[in-house]
């Protein structure tokens, strides 16, 4: 599954020329014309990276935002008790005294799920500049999916310390790397200047009179400058390629205010990339294949049932032709040889099942005691009504139940009996 990651960079900072610019003002949302990506076809390795507008980023199955790691403070909490429409107030209110500005202006996040022990570490930023940023990269048609940090504390205190040292985008020839480093206290950023830098890591190096094991990476640029201050080798990695490790991180910054909006159609999209992924190919073929195995079944199925249906049509037809020669054209053998039938019975003289005969023999039967004779009949079509003084519904009702074996019924409408076959023939 193809991936692109955004890189964010840090917000402009006031200078000392800006001293007298109101805050607000020398922070406005200046965004960048241009933004560093990198691209991975199969979302670990990347494939190629640079620097674009907006509108021109390639387009991928998966879009993550990474945010600088001088962007964030984190801060390690006992978690307050509460629901989720009133943990950002809580939080605001457990940090009020930590934090730098109003909290009104200040985004949080919470661990990821699953994170264990009661104090927890929880990021902050700006929410102004991280929601601006989200408002352009998504105007221009990307969709993120998650915004990463660009590095988060150590789990462990006894967990070795990380230390990433990269240079400033718009560095001079003799400017020093700056020194990102993870440890079991937050993010530290630091300039390699002075001897503030090397004090702290000495300090985190010797954490609670233990030592404690370091894992350093520098980008190309600064591998030599970063060899050289650290008096030890550094593991040289491609900006592109450490930005990318980010992606296996669980955090993820977009919450509460900017959370990603209809989620539903996102986890329909993501579950939609997943089933195209590379790793679901077997699924897709198996599923072909069970698609084409039914396909094939149901299509067998329909032609055995097909010829058994012309094999008895073919039967039909022959019968017919045995049992009435003089029938020349075969177009409907059961109503041909109905009528021919009833042809056959007419010559001969018989009463039929719906002829008048018929129904006043099952009449007389049937009629009930009590109930004075006949006053008038009529028949028509199959049909035979009576009507007798003294006749009622409920007559008509104990006459049904008589003629039922016989095949027939009684219907009282209209103060008559009326008497006809029923459609479903002798019970």
């Amino acid at each position: 599954m193809s991936l692109l990651l955004i890189e964010i960079p840090p917000r402009p900072r006031l200078g000392a020329r800006d001293a007298g610019v109101d805050a607000a003002a020398g922070q406005a949302m200046q965004l960048p014309a241009e933004w560093d990506y990198v691209f991975s076809q199969d979302g670990k390795t990347a494939t190629r990276s640079g620097r674009c507008a907006v509108g021109l980023l390639p387009r991928a199955d998966s879009v993550v935002a990474l945010l600088a790691p001088s962007e964030l403070s984190w801060h390690h909490i006992n978690l307050p008790r509460t629901g989720a429409a009133r943990m950002k107030a809580a939080l605001a209110g457990a940090l009020e005294e930590a934090l730098l500005e109003d909290t009104d202006g200040v985004h949080f996040a919470l661990p990821p799920p699953g994170a264990s022990g009661d104090a927890q570490w929880v990021a902050t930023t700006q929410q102004a500049w991280l929601g601006a940023v989200l408002v352009e990269l998504e105007s221009g048609g990307l969709s993120i999916d998650r915004v990463l940090p660009g590095a988060e504390p150590v789990v462990s205190p006894s967990a070795a310390v990380q230390g990433h040292f990269a240079l400033p985008s718009q560095a001079g020839e003799d400017d020093l790397p700056t020194l990102t480093l993870a440890h079991a206290g937050g993010v530290s950023t630091l300039a390699l200047q002075g001897s503030l830098a090397r004090t702290f890591i000495t300090r985190e190096l010797t954490r609670e009179a233990a030592q404690v094991a370091a894992t350093w990476s520098a980008t190309p640029a600064a591998a030599a400058a970063a060899e050289r201050w650290l008096g030890a080798p550094v593991r040289v990695v491609s900006e592109a390629q450490h930005a990318l490790s980010r992606t296996a991180s669980a955090w993820n910054l977009r919450q509460f205010e900017l959370v990603a909006r209809h989620r539903g159609t996102r986890m329909l999209r993501e579950a939609v990339r997943r089933f195209f992924s590379r790793e679901w190919r077997a699924v897709r073929w198996g599923l072909a294949g069970l698609v084409a195995v039914q396909l094939i079944g149901l299509n067998a199925h329909a032609w055995q049932q097909q010829r058994s249906l012309t094999q008895k049509r073919e039967a039909l037809d022959s019968l017919l032709r045995s049992t009435h020669p003089q029938v020349r054209t075969v177009l409907d053998a059961p109503l041909q040889m109905q009528r021919e039938t009833e042809a056959l019975r007419a010559a001969a003289g018989r009463a039929g099942d719906g002829d008048m005969e018929t129904l006043l023999a099952a009449a007389a039967q049937a009629w009930p005691e009590g109930v004075a004779p006949l006053q008038t009949l009529r028949f028509e079509s199959g049909r035979l009504t009576l009507a007798a003084p003294g006749l009622t519904a409920a007559h008509a009702g104990a006459m049904q139940e008589s003629l039922r074996a016989l095949g027939l019924q009684a219907q009282w409408l209209e103060g008559r009996v009326v008497l006809s076959r029923a459609s479903g023939g002798p019970g």
